[in-house]
């Protein structure tokens, strides 16, 4: 309760217009992970580069941008977030695979190609 000017007012937790449940008890990020098919293929690129593209992601539920900060910090490369694609300079889908899972992403929804 917060007091003000001697007056006590009850605040009150924001509530998920999906789940109804409170946002910091709020399920509903981690069900659609789950639920996501993620593909993580290799390309190759001008001057027969290599390029991992991870696509398949819901963007209304997962930043993206924020997750390519991630994976590549984790897979120490290049790239960038762009048209709802990840794409990482290099090959690196087993190291991609293995960070998804580690978020939370279901291991039976990504497939590597």
């Amino acid at each position: 309760m917060k007091e003000k000017k001697g007056v006590k007012e009850k605040v009150m937790a924001e509530i998920c217009e999906v789940c109804g449940l409170p946002k910091d008890l709020c399920v509903c990020g981690e069900i659609s992970k789950g639920q996501q098919r993620i593909r993580v293929r290799l390309e190759k690129r001008k001057w027969n580069r290599p390029v991992t593209v991870i696509e398949g992601l819901d963007v209304k539920s997962v930043d993206i941008g924020k997750l390519a900060a991630q994976l590549k910090a984790y897979c120490a490369c290049g790239g960038t977030a762009k048209n709802n694609q990840i794409l990482l300079q290099g090959d690196h889908r087993e190291k991609t695979k293995e960070k998804l899972i580690e978020l939370g992403f279901s291991e039976e929804n990504i497939e590597v190609q």
